[in-house]
């Protein structure tokens, strides 16, 4: 079994639509959502993003924001970053794992970015985009 951790900045909108994602597709592997800031540490997804992950048919839980750790790090298998941004802090905290930080949208063509929906409001968007990159990741 592998563990594979999915990163963005609060953990409210898409590491969790990634984790939920990931575990609706396959059930042999751990998955988990964790934040690169401590803005949202303890906070449940973000109403308009469970709004779009019940429109795409995702199950989801009740979820609680957590910093990723340097145990969260080494236990991981791989770890899958949305944007730059959230690439740049990683790389901040934790520049000794640099081999296990991958874009999330490495295995899918036309993707270079998952935007940010807190910001921008186009939550079934990046589900739907989520969706693709999460397909790509088990395919490879």
């Amino acid at each position: 079994m592998k563990t594979i951790i999915f990163v963005c900045h609060g953990s409210i909108c898409r590491s969790p639509a990634c984790e939920y994602i990931a575990k609706s597709l396959d059930q042999n592997n751990l998955y988990l959502s964790r934040a690169i800031s401590h803005e949202e540490i303890g906070n449940d997804i973000y109403p308009p993003m469970k709004r779009a992950l019940s429109s795409a048919g995702i199950p989801y839980q009740r979820h609680h924001a957590t910093f990723l750790s340097k145990e969260d790090i080494e236990r991981a298998d791989a770890i899958y970053y949305m944007d730059e941004s959230n690439r740049r802090l990683l790389s901040w905290h934790y520049p000794e794992y640099a081999n296990k930080f991958h874009p999330v949208f490495a295995f899918t063509s036309g993707i270079s970015e998952i935007e940010d929906p807190w910001y921008t409001g186009r939550y079934d968007l990046v589900v739907g985009q989520l969706l693709r990159c999460i397909r790509g990741i088990l395919s490879h």
